[in-house]
């Protein structure tokens, strides 16, 4: 059955996990997104009243049951539900850019989905939680995984693309102290942008769209350029501007804010021993203490997978 029964033991459980995403990777605003391997593991219950075991990263916030996305999606979607009893373990980063309130959003879709019996497909579970984010990129990467194109039509139709199984890349998620939120961070943004600026962005999304269909990391370090998010953030994630300079060396093929930030991704080489690399990372981040995850890339699921079942990304 899966994470879930197989640490609960639970009968008659819906057990899922959704993994964490970076979206943008450079140049591809609002428009692509990375699944990767942490994971917001999910064991639920219909019960008599709502309560949550959190595990994991920032337990306490995924814990509670005021101002919990999860909960207030399920809710909404799905308003003549059960109440449930949750089991979570989060490896999610909060408030990192590393899409833990799409997970969560997801995750509560998936819930009304299954719990309220709306018997809904993979399309539409998709473009109501797109819906509900606002835009697509961190939501339909986390739903479909791989690297994964997304638009969002005014309609609310949503369209995907998902590549890039068999990556023999490793993801490197350094991590700061504070997080930012992501209002304050899309604030950062100035409202238009310049002819060249917008060239040099589509040239660029153009290149890492082909790195990972074909596996081409020699691509990369071009592929990560950005000139529409990236040098506006930079103020208020100041650790990109100390470690961006490593991309295309020693076995880094790219350095990008993860999301809108403040952590920093690097696609490295998995050939190479990973404490070199996070040495070489903590050297230029001026912190050796810096804490950087480890993570792969997780292979798109298949259009046809069954969200019914309970071993969705299992």
């Amino acid at each position: 059955m899966g994470w879930g029964a197989g640490i609960l033991g639970w009968m008659e459980s819906y057990t899922f996990r959704l993994p964490a995403t970076s979206a943008n990777l450079g140049p591809g605003f609002d428009a692509l997104g990375l699944a990767f391997s942490l994971f917001l593991n999910v064991a639920a219950r219909a019960a008599d009243g709502f309560s949550i075991r959190a595990t994991g990263r920032n337990a306490d916030l995924v814990g509670a049951l005021d101002r919990n996305l999860m909960l207030e999606t399920y809710r909404a979607v799905a308003p003549q539900g059960p109440a449930l009893e949750l089991a979570i373990h989060n490896e999610i980063p909060l408030g990192m850019g590393c899409g833990s309130s799409a997970a969560a959003l997801v995750a509560g879709v998936m819930l009304a989905n299954h719990f309220g019996a709306l018997g809904w497909s993979r399309q539409q579970i998709l473009e109501e939680a797109c819906q509900r984010e606002g835009h697509p990129d961190n939501v339909a990467a986390c739903f479909c995984g791989g690297m994964t194109v997304s638009a969002m039509e005014p309609d609310g139709r949503v369209t995907t693309a998902s590549f890039g199984s068999g990556l023999d890349w490793r993801l490197l998620l350094a991590l700061p102290t504070e997080s930012l939120a992501t209002e304050k961070a899309r604030a950062l943004l100035p409202d238009r942008y310049s002819r060249a600026d917008t060239v040099a962005n589509l040239q660029a999304t153009a290149l890492l769209v082909s790195a990972f269909a074909q596996g081409r990391p020699e691509l990369l370090r071009v592929a990560t350029r950005d000139r529409m998010h990236q040098p506006y953030r930079m103020q208020a994630c100041p650790l990109l501007a100390k470690v961006m300079r490593l991309a295309g060396e020693q076995g880094i093929y790219s350095v990008t804010l993860s999301g809108a930030g403040p952590s920093v991704l690097l696609l490295t080489d998995a050939q190479m021993t990973v404490e070199s690399q996070k040495q070489q990372i903590r050297q230029a981040a001026g912190q050796p203490d810096l804490e950087i995850l480890e993570a792969e890339v997780v292979a798109p699921v298949p259009d046809e997978f069954d969200v019914g079942t309970s071993n969705y990304y299992q």
